[in-house]
């Protein structure tokens, strides 16, 4: 059992410029946490609701990425100004933002 209702993951891994499969560091990924933090205390969240940031989530190619949970909920291409709706819809209203979502791939 967790302490956290929600706990979110949010890779900052950083890989050296050029590697072919990029990294969130690099895609704004630490502007996010920040925010989200400050987001999750602001409203007093802050024994309900943990921000950390990760190492390689192994999604580099969708970064930045994050991942909620207990849901098991992942976030593909999160920027600063996601953190919001990230917050408001999913964190507080328990209704994951659609158009941020990482899906798996359908099998054929």
């Amino acid at each position: 059992m967790s302490i956290y209702e929600k706990h979110v993951f949010v890779c900052e891994n950083q890989r050296p410029e050029g590697d072919p499969r990029g990294c969130c560091a690099s895609k704004g990924a630490s502007a996010f946490t920040s925010a989200l933090k400050q987001l999750v205390k602001d409203a007093g969240l802050s024994k309900k609701v943990r921000v950390n940031k990760s190492g390689c989530l192994d999604q580099c190619a969708f970064g930045a990425v994050a991942v909620v949970y207990p849901e098991g909920t992942w976030y593909r291409g999160v920027t600063e100004k996601d953190a919001l709706e990230v917050f408001e819809q999913h964190i507080r209203g328990g209704k994951p933002v659609e158009r941020l979502l990482l899906k798996r791939p359908e099998k054929s």
